[in-house]
Order: structure tokens, then sequence, then C-alpha cells
């Protein structure tokens, strides 16, 4: 038994389907510039075109925030930079062009991956996927179909990419890989195909082989190559079980969530774009509780026109139906950057221009995102809400300058909603302790623990080296969520949260004794979420929340949750 991080629930046994990409030697030549520079752009025309396809295919599977990775792609491949460098490599030297090729990305690589930013750090995954792909092409080298499979298939590889998890079809049952983490891209997509998936399984490339039959156990990340018949038949067994469980889920989905003495909550997802609300609706959510609207800039060679804008945020509003949507305003910089915008160089932009900052800064393109927003307002429940605030001051002009934009919306005869609700993320620690002071401010607050872990750890949450600080069971946070749900509520304000944590099950009852008014995620976990907060009751688990509090280390909490829910 093979042992790995289960990054996308189920189980599977298959036979196994080793995805070995072609072998790349590259060998220096002599050549005639002038043809190696033609060979090299058709080449590269060749590879926009793949990745075009690969996104065009994808795009019937993954939600807007997962083909991002693919427009990031598109843009590398058409980088004037990337490709005058490999030109230059083959005019100046006269060699072939997938030796120059090689030559640039491998310093491209190398200069990426010594980066202390960590947006940067990244971005070396992309170029190796998309020079290999360029490398392939000038080769002749066929690069493996996945969606080419049509039978019963676990993949093994040592890792896939965007590229590769994009082309799974039905047949792909799913996979395992050498290396990777439960943040890696291919465990989100997994996650958001539903495919079963174990990362960072060492041994499994040497263990399996092409048409062993294997048991993939996602759930505790468990790799069995070659089981016996017994072994098989418990497996089989498990798999029922977990199909029956996810069936049994579904008569949740018109349920209301709410505890065993009758306090009820509000369960709602988080999307990336239009094409996200069905995923929603499909899994009984009951609002939406984080429209992350950067992808609508992400996604276009362009800052998006008010008209373009409206018609995304009207599309939404309308597909929800009269519920609850929360839409977070520009929300760049960091690690989320624009083809057509320029960020300062900055030596954490993480800490820099972004998000509410870059906004209050640029007051032209808030401008006009909130009168997108105000004017698609009547179509129905709008919640705006700004990220990153740090000072009553920040919240207070963002907020005067929705207020002017309403108002010469109506001047201009525009019809708008009266009921637009106004808040703000909490996702910087000084925010959580002022919270009281914000909530009479805001009209709601709703908590990025992602962040709010990482900035009160000081403790990335993307590096390996501390990765064992991010914690969100550890009581300085749950007491940074106590206050901000507190000082919410002693003004009559709702709070909401749409980082990970609100989908973790051990970190339901926590939420739910603290009185936690809305939890948003992804879809796929929302059924889920509604099972646990069913089977609670409200008043134990505030006596639970409180001893949690009381607590020293996030071990101990969540031993606590695990004997008192278990």
């Amino acid at each position: 038994m093979l042992k790995g991080i289960a990054a996308s629930s189920g189980i599977a046994i298959a036979k196994v389907y080793k995805l070995e990409q072609p072998k790349v030697e590259i060998v220096k030549k002599e050549a005639v510039a002038a043809d190696e520079v033609k060979k090299f752009n058709d080449a590269l025309e060749k590879t926009k075109r793949d990745i075009e396809g690969i996104k065009e295919r994808a795009a019937k599977r993954l939600s807007a925030e997962e083909l991002a990775v693919f427009d990031a792609h598109l843009m590398m491949a058409s980088d004037p930079e990337l490709a005058s460098q490999i030109v230059a490599t083959i005019e100046n030297e006269n060699v072939n062009a997938e030796y120059a090729a090689d030559q640039v990305s491998t310093m491209m690589v190398a200069m990426f991956e010594s980066m202390d930013n960590d947006y940067f750090r990244e971005r070396a995954a992309d170029i190796k996927d998309v020079t290999f792909r360029l490398k392939c092409n000038l080769l002749g080298l066929r690069i493996p179909d996945l969606s080419a499979i049509d039978e019963d298939s676990i993949i093994v590889a040592y890792d896939l990419t965007p590229s590769d998890t994009a082309q799974l079809n039905v047949y792909a049952k799913g996979f395992a890989t050498a290396i990777g983490g439960r943040t890696s891209h291919s465990a989100i997509m997994a996650r958001s195909l539903e495919v079963p998936a174990v990362v960072g399984c060492s041994g499994v490339l040497e263990a399996a082989q092409d048409g062993d039959l294997v048991i993939l156990d996602a759930v505790e990340g468990n790799v069995i190559v070659n089981p016996d018949a017994a072994t098989i038949k418990e497996y089989e067994a498990k798999a029922k079980a977990f199909a029956e469980e996810k069936e049994a889920l579904k008569a949740l989905l018109h349920a209301k969530s709410v505890s065993t003495d009758g306090h009820e909550v509000e369960l709602a997802g988080n999307i990336g774009g239009v094409k996200d609300v069905e995923g929603v609706l499909n899994n009984g959510g009951e609002g939406i509780g984080l429209f992350r609207t950067e992808f609508l800039y992400m996604n276009a060679d362009h800052f998006p026109s008010e008209d373009e804008q409206f018609e995304a945020y009207k599309e939404v509003l309308e597909g929800m139906g009269g519920r609850k949507v929360v839409v977070r305003t520009l929300d760049i910089g960091g690690d989320k950057k624009l083809s057509y915008f320029q960020f300062p160089e900055e030596m954490n932009p993480f800490l820099g221009y972004r998000a509410i900052r870059l906004c209050l800064d640029r007051t032209d393109i808030f401008r006009t995102q909130l009168r997108a927003l105000i004017r698609a307002s009547v179509y129905g429940r709008l919640c705006i809400m700004f990220p990153m605030i740090a000072t009553v001051k920040e919240f207070r002009d963002a907020k005067a300058i929705f207020e002017e934009e309403k108002a010469n919306l109506i001047a201009e005869g525009v019809q708008v909603a009266d009921n637009i609700e106004v808040g703000m993320m909490v996702e910087i620690p000084a925010a959580a302790v002022n919270a009281d002071n914000f909530a009479k401010e805001a009209d709601f607050f709703s908590i990025g623990t992602n962040d709010l872990i990482q900035y009160s750890m000081a403790a990335d949450r993307m590096s390996e080296h501390v990765s064992y600080l991010y914690q969100p069971y550890n009581p300085s946070i749950l007491r940074l969520v106590k206050m901000t749900i507190d000082g919410a509520h002693k003004e009559g304000k709702w709070t909401g949260m749409c980082g990970e944590m609100a989908g973790e099950p051990y970190a339901v009852p926590l939420l739910i004794g603290m009185g936690l008014d809305e939890f948003s995620m992804s879809a796929t976990s929302i059924l889920k979420a509604r099972k646990m907060v069913n089977s609670l009751s409200k008043k134990e688990m505030e006596k639970l929340a409180e001893e949690a509090l009381s607590l020293s280390t996030a071990e101990e909490v969540l031993e606590l949750v695990k004997k008192t829910v278990d």
C-alpha cells in the first residue's frame, strides 16, 4: 500500500493508464537561422492552437476560475519577450530552434524559481508546461491525449498539468501523482470535476505499470497496486457505501440548514463566474456568499466596460432567483495579475498595492464596477463586499464612492434597488480586532479565512516550509473569528465566512457554536455541510466553542471537536 494525500474524495478500482510524457532530447546543431526561425514560429502557432483547443474542451466542465490558468498559458505563449529571446538565440548562435527554446526556457524557469515572490515562483510551472509543449511541437513528438482514453482507467503520473487534467473524460475514474498537494492546480480541478485524486504519492510510478489493477482510495489517501481478491471485495463495498452516501446527500438538496434545536444558518457557494451558478443550485446552495469578480478582468485583454460587467452581474442575480448574492469588488494584486495593467514592483505584493487599495487609488476602475453592480441590483438580492479593508476610513471612502455612483444613476433616471447591502471582508487581523467599530459602518461581514490565517500567523500558506502554521483551528484564529461575529451581532449585523474553513467538517460545529450566520464554500461541499449542521445542537456547540477558545493549541481543539461530534 502506497500513501499519499487525499486531494479529491472518492474510491475507484480500475486498470492503470500510465501517463508517460514523450522524452524530449535536445541536441545542439548548427543550422540556417532563417529556416529555424520559421520552424519556431510555426511550432509556436501550433502550441497556441493546442492550448486554445484544450481550453475550449475544458470550458464544458470547468469554472471560470479554473479556466484562468489556460489564459495564463496563452498569455505566456504570446509573450513577445519569450519569442524574441528564442529568435535572438537562433540568429546570434546559428543553432536549431529546439536548442534555443530549451536554453531560454531553462533560464527563465531557473530565474522564476529563485524569486522570493510566490506568484512568480508558481509561474515557473506554467513556463515548463507551455515550453514543454513547444519543444514537443518543434521535435514532432506527440503529447499523449487523455481525452482519447476509451476504457475505465486510473491515471498514474509524475504530475498532471492543468492541460492534462482538463482532458480527463468519463473513462478517467481518478488519478494518482507522485508529487503535488491539496492546493495544486490538478487537485483543485479534480475537486471541481468530482474525480477521486491522490497526490504526493511517492513511489507510485515505480509500483504501478500499464494494465495493473489499482485501488485508488482518495478518502484515506491510499493507492493499492494489484490487490488480492479479498482487498478488492473490501474496497468494492467501501466504494458502494461512498456512492450511497453521496446519493443520500441529494435528499438534503431542498432541506433547510437547521440545527436539532431549531437554529437556522445559510449555506452558500463560492463562484468565479456565471457558469458556476448552476453548480451552486444543483448542490442545494441557498445563495452565493462570494462572487470573485476578478475573473471577469483576468479572462479579458482589457478592463471590462460597465455594460460588459452589468450583463455578467445581471445574469448571476437572475440565475439565483432572488437568493442572496454577495459580490466581492475587484480583488487583484498579489498573485492575481492582469496582462494589460502594470503593477508596481514590490518586495511583498500580498501586503501591498491590491484590492481596495488599488480601487481607492484608481477610482475610475472602481466607479465603473460599482455602476455596473448598482444597475444590476434590480434583478435580484445584491450584497456588495469590499476586500482587504484594514481601516474604518478605507471602508467609509469606498462606501462614499458607492453612494455617489448610486445617486448619479438615480439622477440619470436609472432604476436601482433600495435594499443593496454594503459590507466588507474581514481578512486582516486589524479588522477582526476592530470589528465592533466596523459593524457600526458596514451592513455585514464575510470572514476570508485563507488570508486571515496567513496574515495572523505570518506564514505564507503556499510555502511548504511553513505550511504547518496554516492552522484554522488555532485558538488565536478562533478568537479573531469570534470577535468578528460578536462585533457584528452587537450592532444587529450578520456575519458570513467565505474562506476554505467554512467547508471544513470539523470547523462547522465550532462556527455554529460561535454564531456564524452564513457559510460559503465550494458547491460540492454544501450538502455535506448541511448534513453536519442538521445533526448538531446549537446549544451544545456553544459549550464546545467556549471550551475550544480556552485551549492552547490547534491539536487540542481538533481533538476536542472530534471527540464531541464523531
